[in-house]
């Protein structure tokens, strides 16, 4: 079943109106016939728009909705990534992964260890083309939402962004205590507010670190070994989804 976004707008009762790049997508690549059925997410809600293909126009495809399909795919908490901005081109795989593994905003943290500087002009069209990334993957993992990149944080402004969240984790090459780290996982609940902080290659500093801790953020351990940052962020998605979802 294919997947497409719109605005909440072009949902008008029983019709749906599809726009812009996907018209070309759904007409000329996939060749969809009037009459097939397809899936529609506002990118806000969950609900899924179950709907069949009706008429093309030269800019539109119009659709009639079938059924509303309420039980959808999000977790059930709204996970947020605050990633430390890591070399070349990993925030884009960080991205992908992350979007595929239910998390709701990604946070780029520009932190003192970080080799990359983004002025505001490649700032912007970093976001862009990572915006661009985290719809592709909500499409292809069949998402309801589309999470958000935010523009690039100082550790300060991350920090003071995650204040009310309910669950604040660090991980910390320096941690200890795996049973910790696995109470505090097991205690996040359903409706719960979660921020992640993942450091850039090299990690947070101490003082970034003492930062977070002193304003209530949890410090953990990942275990034994010392992970890459494009790893140490899907590790604890991955604990989360399973304790979300189990």
């Amino acid at each position: 079943m294919y997947r497409f976004f719109v605005e909440p707008s072009q949902i008008q009762d029983k019709r749906i109106v599809i726009t812009g790049r996907d018209v070309n997508h759904i007409k000329n690549v996939l060749r969809m016939k009037i009459g097939e059925e397809l899936a529609v997410s506002n990118g806000i809600d969950s609900r899924e728009y179950r709907c069949g293909i009706e008429e093309y126009t030269e800019d539109e495809v119009i659709c009639t909705l079938r059924f509303i399909k309420e039980d959808g795919v999000e977790l059930p908490s709204k996970i947020y990534l605050f990633q430390g901005l890591p070399k070349a081109d990993k925030m884009e795989l960080v991205i992908q992964k992350a979007v595929e593994l239910g998390v709701y905003e990604v946070i780029p943290v520009a932190a003192k260890r970080c080799v990359v500087k983004l002025d505001d002009k490649k700032a912007a069209a970093k976001i862009g083309r990572w915006q661009g990334i985290a719809e592709a993957a909500a499409k292809q993992s069949k998402r309801s939402v589309i999470p958000t990149v935010h523009d690039v944080m100082s550790m300060g402004e991350a920090i003071a962004y995650a204040k009310d969240m309910d669950v604040r984790l660090i991980p910390y090459e320096l941690a200890e205590d795996m049973g910790h780290t696995k109470a505090l996982i097991e205690e996040v609940s359903a409706g719960s507010s979660i921020a992640v902080f993942i450091g850039p290659e090299g990690g947070f500093e101490e003082s970034e670190v003492q930062a977070a801790v002193s304003a209530g953020i949890e410090p953990i351990t990942l275990g034994r070994r010392i992970l890459r940052t494009e790893t140490a962020g899907m590790t604890v998605l991955s604990w989360l989804m399973y304790q979300l979802e189990s």
